[in-house]
């Protein structure tokens, strides 16, 4: 059986970088069945996808139709889901406040790579911008590395 079945990206307010960084996944792997999803830890209340973050994903042929801000609980996780977080932060709160996540990464320290993925809120769409390509590139990395830890599972 596959290691990972649920894939959870998460942010501040799942209005940008974890709505983006599902958006990007599923565009990318069309072909998994692999249940992709984002999360907020502080939605104090619904809230649409950042008009510039939804910008930004038009300009590269990126859908995100009727995005809803939803926070994390508890019957989100399962034993095989593996939790993506934009920053350290986010990752020491998940751990704090859910004995149950198992598989809890910022989305650099799983595909290697060290600090955090910067919250463009706020700033220009320059700012954005180059948010999205970030995640773009860590995306299909993660999507390389669930791939290959799949494999080596199911051998």
């Amino acid at each position: 059986m596959a290691k990972y079945n649920n894939l959870i990206f998460v942010c501040t307010g799942n209005t940008c970088r974890s709505p983006m960084a599902e958006t990007i996944y599923k565009s990318l792997d069309r072909e998994s069945d692999i249940n992709v999803s984002s999360r907020g830890l502080v939605v104090l209340f619904r809230e649409p996808i950042n008009p510039k973050a939804e910008i930004v994903l038009r300009k590269h042929d990126l859908e995100i139709s009727n995005h809803i801000s939803k926070g994390l609980k508890e019957s989100d996780i399962n034993d095989n889901t593996l939790i993506l977080t934009m920053t350290k932060t986010h990752k020491a709160k998940i751990m704090e406040s859910y004995p149950n996540a198992k598989h809890v990464y910022t989305i650099k320290e799983f595909t290697g790579e060290e600090g955090d993925v910067v919250d463009p809120y706020g700033g220009s769409l320059v700012e954005y911008e180059e948010c999205y390509i970030e995640l773009a590139r860590l995306v299909k990395k993660t999507i390389y590395k669930i791939n290959e830890e799949n494999e080596k599972e199911s051998l």
